[in-house]
């Protein structure tokens, strides 16, 4: 766990071209009062950025990164945590950040809007 924390904290102080601009619109609740952190841990996971109350993950992924089986896998083993993943290309972040923002704001709402299940607990401070 102490080896995923390092690493979480390593990835906070070198984000990505794609990274950096989307996280500029996240932080202090500047998207639909939604508080974000980033580079956060869920499993053996770190997802780029996360609102943990509402259980939304959200990962970017560059040219690179093409969707592949590690990706869908890691998909899953973030949902089995109880996270609803959102992906965006890199480029989608840099050419139409308005687009992302509006993706990520109904995703939101939606995550609002659905009842949380009985004995969950929100893990927001």
């Amino acid at each position: 766990m102490a080896r995923l924390t390092d690493r979480a904290r390593e990835l906070r102080r070198n984000q990505t071209e794609a990274e950096e601009p989307l996280w500029n619109e996240l932080r202090g609740r500047r998207l639909a009062t939604a508080k974000f952190v980033r580079q956060y841990q869920i499993g053996d996971f770190i997802a780029d950025f996360a609102c943990r109350s509402l259980r939304i993950a959200i990962e970017l992924d560059g040219g690179q990164h093409p969707e592949n089986e590690r990706d869908l896998g890691r998909t899953r083993i973030i949902e089995a945590h109880g996270y609803r993943v959102i992906r965006f290309w890199n480029n989608e972040v840099l050419e139409n950040i308005d687009g992302v923002l509006q993706a990520i704001g109904d995703e939101l709402e939606v995550a609002r809007n659905k009842p949380s299940p009985v004995g969950e607990k929100d893990t927001e401070t």
